[in-house]
């Protein structure tokens, strides 16, 4: 199995597997911030594509945040993990304490990244959501959805690495699915970069820009 150096590396890699969809209009690259904005960048630089960003916060179990029991997305859209709930015997107060946490992380975060751009439209056209790994797909689960919502011709999960059994759970929400490896000895996402520094505010913030920049002659 490979280990990528980087998320642009990484991004590099995913454009390979998606040039039919290189220099396409109707295509629309929608990255998961922070990590997934280095990824989809170097993929709509290679494919010359639009990118834009999906709000999505994943809501962490309490004491283990980096366990996740479920996620939202911009729109009030959530997804729960009920096994995960049961099985820790964690509460709906819990939940909702979570909840109105990372919501109100994910409404600077709009705010912040998105500015003043409105929101791209989605009808008709071919998404490709990215991000940089999979673990248990809770955050992807509730972007579906909400991608879903916006009435797209086509919806595809693009990411470099996941385990078999969230690539399976995704199957029937995702129109297609390109995942560089998935290894059965997951463990964790940044086990697979050599460098999986967080992404900061700034980085998401001059990679937009970047890419805004890039579009502007063909817009």
């Amino acid at each position: 199995m490979h280990r990528f150096k980087n998320r642009l590396e990484a991004g590099a890699l995913l454009a390979q597997r998606l040039s039919s969809y290189a220099g396409r209009s109707d295509a629309l690259v929608l990255a998961l911030p922070r990590g997934g904005v280095p990824v989809a960048f170097a993929l709509t630089q290679a494919l010359g594509l639009q990118l834009d960003i999906l709000l999505v916060r994943k809501l962490g179990v309490p004491g283990h945040e980096e366990y996740a029991m479920g996620a939202i997305a911009s729109g009030g859209w959530s997804v729960l993990h009920r096994d995960v709930l049961n099985s820790l015997g964690i509460t709906m107060a819990a939940v909702e304490q979570v909840t109105r946490r990372e919501s109100a992380e994910l409404a600077r975060r709009e705010q912040l990244y998105r500015a003043n751009r409105p929101p791209p439209v989605l009808q008709g056209r071919v998404i490709i959501l990215v991000d940089d790994g999979l673990a248990t797909g809770a955050s992807m689960q509730v972007a579906l959805q909400a991608v879903r919502a916006g009435k797209p011709a086509h919806v595809i999960v693009a990411v470099p690495v996941a385990p078999p059994d969230t690539l399976r759970s995704l199957r029937g929400q995702a129109d297609d699915i390109v995942c560089l490896q998935s290894p059965e000895a997951f463990r964790a996402v940044g086990l697979w970069y050599e460098h999986f520094d967080q992404t900061s505010d700034e980085e998401v913030i001059d990679l937009l820009a970047q890419a805004d920049r890039a579009q502007a002659p063909n817009t």
